[in-house]
């Protein structure tokens, strides 16, 4: 590493917790590698933390009473151009705070997993020259990731990259890097031999971050009661759904509840399959697990379509009833054949390492340009 570190710093938000863990795996590697001088900014809890709220609120409403209205503004706006009038307000807020962050901290390095994109609009009012980075954490891509002036756009899959550069980026600003993951998953091999354990298998059924997948409690009883299988419920920060679940089926011998879990690694290597809600982060992280993966009433919006990418490619179910799940669930664990087909689908998929990737290029990135800087 050269004697002179960047500072980077690292702009995400706080809906669900994907953005968040996308910037922890980020900010691991980098002090992985000897730079240490990483700083983490909620912009829009900073900014404006009454929007932020609501938003998050909105957010929040659109896993249960609003799915419909999200999935229609998200689409609606997928299309949407930097220069249009909602991409330009969209893009100014929390402007002011960002210029008194980069003032106090003059970060050399500004790395996005949110799509808040300010500070291409600082760089052309001040003309200051500070790499701009985009990590995309999804499967499908959003017109609110795209700007000409963002130098570096990390994704998840070589289709993202092709879209990517139809909407007029240069290729050689697009990696297909994979979509960032915390290390603990990248010792976990690959293995047929994992679904052939003896004794029950388990499936691990994830309600995201705040508990929101939709009928957890019907789901685990129908399980329960057609399967065979062992259950690990993780609630999340949902403490009612925790004390729920726990009153319902506390005492049943095949199943544990959980609440928060920080080592989830260790439950999905324990699991033969999951459940869950459609973020990138955790099914990147399901399948550096190999997991199979159980998409249960996917939000309209970028989970569904995260959902039908993965469907598509041969390693998600997607679901709407228990029936249906269950009935998924067990086609696809009594039957070898079938997980072995899933696991190779899988190996296409999976890009081991891509925090690592994303900061040895950003990094390598970040030098040609200053040595091109010193140049001039």
């Amino acid at each position: 590493m050269d004697s002179v570190s960047p500072k980077v710093l690292i702009l995400y938000a706080s809906y669900g917790d994907g953005h968040y863990q996308a910037s922890k795996a980020i900010e691991a590697c980098l002090h992985q590698v000897g730079i240490h001088d990483v700083l983490l900014l909620d912009l829009m809890a900073e900014a404006h933390p009454i929007i932020n709220e609501l938003t998050k609120y909105v957010y929040m409403q659109s896993f249960t009473s609003i799915p419909h209205v999200y999935g229609w503004v998200y689409n609606t706006t997928k299309e949407m151009h930097p220069t249009s009038p909602l991409s330009i307000l969209i893009h100014s807020l929390g402007i002011r705070k960002l210029k008194r962050y980069i003032s106090t901290y003059q970060p050399n390095l500004i790395v996005h997993t949110f799509p808040q994109l300010v500070m291409p609009k600082i760089r052309r009012q001040t003309g200051i020259e500070i790499p701009i980075v985009n990590v995309v954490t999804d499967f499908d891509l959003h017109g609110r990731w795209i700007h000409p002036d963002i130098d570096r756009y990390y994704v998840a899959t070589e289709e993202l990259r092709q879209q990517i550069i139809q909407k007029g980026i240069p290729s050689n600003r697009v990696i297909a890097s994979g979509i960032p993951i915390r290390t603990q998953f990248n010792s976990i091999p690959f293995s047929v031999n994992r679904f052939r354990r003896t004794g029950k298998k388990n499936v691990l059924l994830m309600g995201g971050a705040f508990g929101v997948v939709q009928g957890i409690r019907k789901i685990c009883d129908h399980l329960l009661t057609h399967t065979p299988f062992e259950l690990n419920v993780v609630c999340g920060r949902n403490k009612e759904l925790y004390n729920e679940l726990n009153h319902l089926f506390g005492t049943h011998p095949n199943i544990q509840i959980h609440g928060y879990v920080d080592q989830i690694s260790h439950l999905m290597q324990a699991s033969d399959c999951i459940v869950t809600k459609p973020g990138g982060i955790t099914l990147s992280e399901s399948m550096a697990c190999g997991l199979p993966l159980f998409l249960y009433r996917p939000v309209p919006g970028q989970e569904l379509n995260n959902a039908l990418f993965l469907q598509k490619k041969g390693v998600a179910f997607i679901s709407h009833e228990p029936r249906e799940l269950t009935s998924q669930v067990m086609q696809v664990l009594n039957n070898n054949n079938h997980l072995h087909n899933i696991n190779s689908h899988m190996q296409q998929l999976v890009k081991p390492h891509a925090a690592e990737r994303i900061v040895e290029d950003m990094i390598n990135h970040w030098y040609l340009a200053r040595e091109s800087v010193s140049i001039r």
